[in-house]
């Protein structure tokens, strides 16, 4: 016996617009849901709700500089004469290399050393950014 697979109607491609793109990438970042069960509830299969998210959370071409203010605080130091001001916190045994770096995104501050890995701060402020 052999056995075939009868075709009733045209399976055409989904198109989706950018609204209706971005409404299911932001659904597929809440907190507690899957990429899966978005993609899912969707009709769609998950590889493409992944290929969404990269493309829409992925920066403007990275040649161009990004710039963003800076403010320059001086710290408060320890005096003779005023003794209720206090020293920054240091850690004890690790010298000191150079100043930290204070970065403040949507009303975030994020406080570096100069010897932070570039790639873990990556991934926190493009967190920053996206909020």
């Amino acid at each position: 016996m052999v056995r075939g697979e009868i075709i009733t109607a045209l399976e055409r491609r989904r198109r989706w617009s950018r609204e209706e793109k971005e409404q299911l990438v932001a659904a597929s970042f809440e907190p507690g849901v899957t990429v899966s069960e978005i993609a899912r509830s969707a009709g769609m299969h998950a590889s493409q709700l992944f290929r969404w998210r990269k493309e829409l959370c992925t920066r403007s071409d990275a040649s161009v500089p990004h710039f963003l203010p800076v403010e320059i605080v001086p710290v408060a130091t320890v005096s003779s004469t005023n003794e209720h001001v206090q020293a920054p916190c240091r850690r004890a045994g690790r010298p000191r290399k150079s100043s930290p770096i204070e970065i403040e995104i949507g009303g975030c501050r994020v406080r570096v050393e100069a010897d932070v890995d570039p790639l873990a701060l990556r991934r926190v402020l493009d967190v920053l950014v996206r909020r």
